[in-house]
């Protein structure tokens, strides 16, 4: 889009027209000048003195104003959407021009193709849509504002106007003036000062001046309904308004500036038209978004506000295919798939449609709506249900008609007919004032005094083109697409598919591939049957439908890339109900077995599923086996995964080149990649880097597990200073050293949106370390940072100390296994004592002693921000968890503590269990592999009965025999708020599984119980088994490893299942 020039001063955002008088005012001198009352006549703001004398003669003679009126007026105030205009109109997508998919592709495939969602984009309230942006900038003199067929791009425009009227938008303007293109058809050639005129007919030759004196906007709605493509390099410019000129010749030269210089514009069109315009004659390009699923459920309530159940049934109908789901984001789509689920929903019990099953596919939905509208029709006729007879005659002669239109509409681009075109293709004008006729075409007044007719949705186009040819290959022995003269031999209706089938994969841009759909749908039992006798002959061409379905999959050629009209092969294949490629497809995906599937139809069929399967949906995981090749040809499909897994690949810097360049396509929608366990080099990350500069999509990207390198983390370092949208990185376990980390210290310094950072495994020592705390003290913007399984030393712990001294940002700080003793453990805590932010500290797997526990109580004692903190592995012994244990006595704040392999014994068990008693925040503790014993147990048990916090305790391998066990039992049957319980390892026998069993039936807290390896036997088991009859809270139970036999444990399982039914038992 061009650049606006700077605007001096600050006037950015300020009204032009605030000498006008009140909006009010200014629509009322509007409909005085429209009626051809002079009375004053119309005010130009702050011109009053130079309002030409012609504007006051009136002209209440003029028969045709009346009617100019009532059209404006009909497309300011009718067609709003049910309910209202919706919010979403409130608010459109600010986004800097068509992607390539809007471009070249179907709208439908559109939707389809980035699986419902919208651009992640800025937004431009409607009161603010042509405003300056900021201080420094003018408004827009061109704007565009694009959406899918059935959006809501009309609906925005009359809800402009009518908001405009009111005084609240558009200020700025004191006269704006409404046109279509359906208007603009009607002429073959116009002047700049007829298409005044022909909005308002009695201002004579003064209609310039008052578009030089008043701030006016002019509203140029529907480009894609211009019967001739608009043509900007060859079009000659003219600044002479009064000459005449072919209309897109005058839009032309309006858009570019010539005419009207000082007339804002604003342009409404399908994506694929906006693209005639030349993006640097475009100031502001707005996008109108579709449905959420709050909306779409919006929607179908306003259809139905009366029936509850009606409702929940047809929201249960939208919701059970993904495909027809992700179409209901468009309103137009959503109320039509109302409509008919509505008819059906109605009328499910009833004799004729009680063996009718719902609709699952776009054929079968609109074959519902045809049979709605056909019911309706005969109704109105016959007062009364409507004979088979009647039926079968009204839908033969409404595609006898109106499919033709509608057919040869699609062939030739034509969206929009008028009389002589409904006379061209032998339209029965009177057929058009039936209800049934209503349902598919809807008629609109043009300020010409003429109606022109178009179908209520593209699709509805589609659907009766492909009945008419459907119909007319029956007995047609010439190409339906031309209406040539030269014969085909009469092969049948497979010879008219087949040549359906070509044109389809030829138009570039799919404008025939719903119409292809349609036809495919045809050919199913399941339309067929709704069909049969009204538009259908009962099993009409049932026999050509595996020949179908096999030339449809001969059209999957073994191009490089999967294009879109292979992807629609697929989508004809299900309306055909052929799906077993799909199935076979989906069925691998689920079970990691996509390395043998790399055939033509294979390939089609994943970038199919990729778009309407739930398997791929949230992530398309990709893993384990997916070839180069199969990579590259789902490239375009792969632009619009949010979440995209392609671990364990074997891929090279190859496939990094070709990830990137999708990467840093404008169309790009991935938020999430995750490329583990590759063998990716230096070169791969750099392509990586690269497209990072340009994306704006990607918020998370995991590389463990290759093998970058510092200079691939430099790459992306570099990349990481200009990149904004990257929140989280993973490079854990790629070799990049202490220069690696250098360099990605000097991202996180200047980066201000990463908030995780992993680089474990990575052999950085204590100056990576350094430089990386560094970098904290300038960041606040990272959360997390992984340092893990480093060998940073005492070095980089005090470096890191430091740090945490200054930063108020980072949340957690993982330094397992980093070389640290009491030393670095000392600086640590000496930090906590005066950070306000960590929450989270892991220091598993260091050389943490008794002396370094004292350093941990003053930090415990001090810091009140610390939510979880883990010692695993160290070597505190008694004495240290002891001092710890007294420090948890008075801290209030930590809610997890990891003291597991610790050398700890009863002693230290007993401290905790005092201090259990007394604490109120702790939530998990993990004492496992420390031989606490039976007398370790019975204190933490004792702890239990009083304690109201915990709700996971963790004793596996813990020395507890049948005491410690019972005591956990009896303290089970008081406890109300424990939910886990691992005693895995332990050998409580019998006597602890009675115990615990009789605790289980009457403690409701219990979720997870894990007795695996207890040396229960049959008879523990079996205590363990009864009691669930009586407790239905437990989720799961492990009882593995407790000698018990196959049988045993086939027989165990069948009785909690039974006492239990929603308990998961792991045998």
């Amino acid at each position: 889009m061009r650049k606006q020039e700077a605007r001096v001063g600050g006037e950015a955002g300020q009204g032009h027209g605030q000498g006008a008088g009140s909006p009010a005012e200014q629509v009322k001198a509007l409909v005085d000048l429209l009626a051809g009352k002079s009375g004053q006549g119309f005010q130009a703001p702050q011109t009053l003195d130079r309002t030409p004398d012609s504007l006051q003669e009136p002209h209440g003679n003029d028969s045709r104003i009346p009617r100019r009126w009532e059209a404006l007026l009909s497309r300011a105030g009718g067609g709003l959407e049910l309910g209202g205009p919706s919010p979403r109109l409130a608010n459109l997508l600010l986004v800097e021009g068509p992607t390539d998919l809007q471009l070249k592709e179907h709208d439908f495939t559109q939707v389809e193709a980035t699986r419902g969602s919208w651009r992640s984009a800025k937004t431009i309230a409607l009161n603010r849509l042509f405003l300056p942006l900021s201080r420094v900038s003018i408004p827009p003199r061109n704007s565009i504002t694009i959406g899918v067929a059935g959006v809501g791009k009309t609906t925005l425009v009359r809800h402009f106007v009518c908001l405009w009227a009111r005084g609240q938008v558009g200020r700025d303007f004191s006269l704006v003036l409404p046109l279509t293109f359906r208007d603009l058809n009607t002429h073959e050639k116009l002047s700049a000062d007829r298409l005044l005129r022909s909005v308002f007919p009695h201002i004579g030759e003064s209609g310039l001046d008052v578009a030089a004196l008043a701030k006016v906007l002019l509203i140029l709605d529907g480009l894609d309904e211009c019967k001739t493509p608009l043509d900007f390099s060859n079009t000659v410019a003219c600044t002479d308004p009064r000459k005449e000129m072919p209309v897109d010749h005058l839009i032309t030269n309006i858009i570019r500036g010539n005419l009207f210089p000082e007339v804002s514009v604003w342009v409404t069109s399908r994506p694929g038209a906006a693209g005639q315009i030349p993006g640097g004659l475009v100031d502001r390009m707005t996008e109108i978004r579709g449905f959420n699923a709050e909306e779409i459920r919006v929607c179908l309530e306003q259809m139905y506000p009366e029936d509850q159940a009606l409702l929940d049934w047809v929201l249960s109908q939208v919701q059970a295919d993904r495909a027809l789901y992700l179409m209901c984001t468009v309103p137009a789509f959503c109320r039509l798939a109302g409509l008919a689920l509505g008819h059906l929903g109605r009328h499910r019990r009833g004799p004729q449609d009680a063996e009718l099953p719902p609709p699952r596919t776009l054929c079968e939905l609109y074959s519902w709506y045809f049979r709605m509208a056909l019911g309706g029709e005969g109704q109105e006729k016959g007062k009364g249900s409507p004979r088979i007879e009647q039926l079968a005659h009204s839908g033969r002669r409404l595609v006898g008609t109106l499919g033709r239109l509608a057919f040869h509409g699609l062939v030739r681009r034509k969206y929009v007919f008028y009389e002589p075109d409904l006379k061209a293709f032998g339209v029965d004008l009177a057929l058009l004032q039936s209800s049934l006729c209503g349902c598919f075409l809807q008629r609109e007044e043009t300020l010409a005094c003429s109606a022109a007719y178009s179908f209520s949705h593209l699709s509805l186009q589609e659907f009766l083109g492909a009945a008419y040819y459907h119909s007319a290959s029956r007995r047609a022995v010439f190409d339906l697409f031309t209406e040539g003269s030269v014969s085909w031999p009469r092969l049948g209706f497979l010879t008219h598919f087949r040549s359906a089938a070509q044109r389809a994969m030829q138009a570039e841009d799919g404008r025939l591939d719903v119409f292809l759909r349609f036809l495919s749908g045809f050919l199913s039992p399941g339309v067929n049957a709704l069909l049969a006798g009204s538009l259908l002959a009962p099993g009409e061409h049932q026999g050509s439908r595996l020949q179908a379905a096999q030339l449809l999959q001969g059209c999957l050629r073994p191009d490089t890339v999967v294009c879109a009209r292979a992807v629609n092969v697929l989508h004809c294949l299900r309306e055909l109900g052929h799906t077993e490629l799909a199935r076979g497809v989906e069925e691998a995906v689920r079970s990691g077995g996509l390395a043998r599937l790399t055939g033509p139809p294979h390939r089609a069929a994943l970038a199919y599923l990729l778009q309407v399967s739930d398997v791929c949906t949230p992530e398309a995981s990709l893993s384990l086996g997916v070839s180069q090749s199969v990579l590259q040809s789902l490239l375009p499909q792969l632009l619009y995964c949010q979440s995209l897994r392609l671990d364990t690949n074997q891929f090279q810097d190859p496939v990094m080149e070709l990830l990137g360049s999708v990467l840093s396509g404008k169309d790009c929608r991935i938020q999430r990649i995750s490329l583990a366990e590759n063998q990716i080099s230096n070169k791969g990350a750099k392509a990586l880097a690269r497209s990072l500069l340009v994306n704006r999509s990607l918020t998370t990207l995991d590389l463990r597990g290759n093998s970058i390198g510092p200079q691939g983390a430099k790459a992306l370092a570099d990349a990481l200073k200009i990149n904004r949208t990257l929140a989280s990185l993973s490079l854990q376990s790629n070799r990049i050293s202490d220069d690696g980390a250098r360099s990605m210290a000097e991202a996180v310094a200047a980066n201000r949106t990463l908030s995780v950072v992993q680089l474990q495994k990575n052999t950085i020592g204590p100056a990576g370390a350094q430089r990386m705390a560094e970098a904290l003290k300038q960041n606040r913007s990272l959360k997390e940072l992984m340092f893990s399984s480093n060998s940073i030393g005492d070095g980089g712990a005090k470096a890191l100390a430091g740090a945490l001294k200054v930063n108020q940002g980072l949340e957690s700080l993982d330094l397992q296994s980093s070389s640290i003793s009491d030393a670095g453990v000392a600086a640590l805590m000496g930090a906590l004592c005066a950070n306000r932010t960590l929450l989270s500290l892991n220091l598993r797997e260091n050389s943490i002693s008794q002396d370094g526990a004292r350093h941990l109580v003053r930090a415990l004692r001090t810091n009140s921000t610390l939510e979880n903190l883990d010692l695993t592995a160290n070597l505190l012994h008694d004495q240290g968890a002891q001092a710890i244990a007294v420090a948890v006595r008075e801290n209030h704040t930590l809610l997890s503590l990891h003291l597991q392999w610790n050398f700890i014994q009863a002693g230290a068990a007993k401290a905790l269990g005092q201090a259990l008693q007394f604490n109120r925040s702790l939530t998990s503790l993990d004492l496992q592999e420390n031989a606490i014993g039976d007398e370790g147990a019975c204190a933490v048990a004792s702890a239990l009965k009083a304690n109201t916090a915990l709700t996971a305790l963790y004793l596996q391998v813990a020395s507890i025999r049948a005491p410690g066990a019972q005591a956990l039992g009896e303290a089970l049957a008081v406890n109300r708020t424990l939910e886990i319980l691992d005693l895995r390892g332990n050998a409580i026998g019998v006597a602890g599984a009675k115990a615990l069993a009789n605790a289980l039936k009457v403690n409701s807290s219990l979720r997870r119980l894990n007795l695996q390896e207890n040396s229960l036997g049959m008879d523990g088991v079996i205590c363990i088994a009864t009691a669930l009859s009586g407790n239905h809270r437990i989720q799961h139970i492990n009882l593995q490893g407790n000698h018990i036999g196959e049988s045993g444990a086939r027989m165990i399982s069948e009785a909690i299942k039974s006492n239990a039914p929603s308990c998961t038992v792991e045998m």
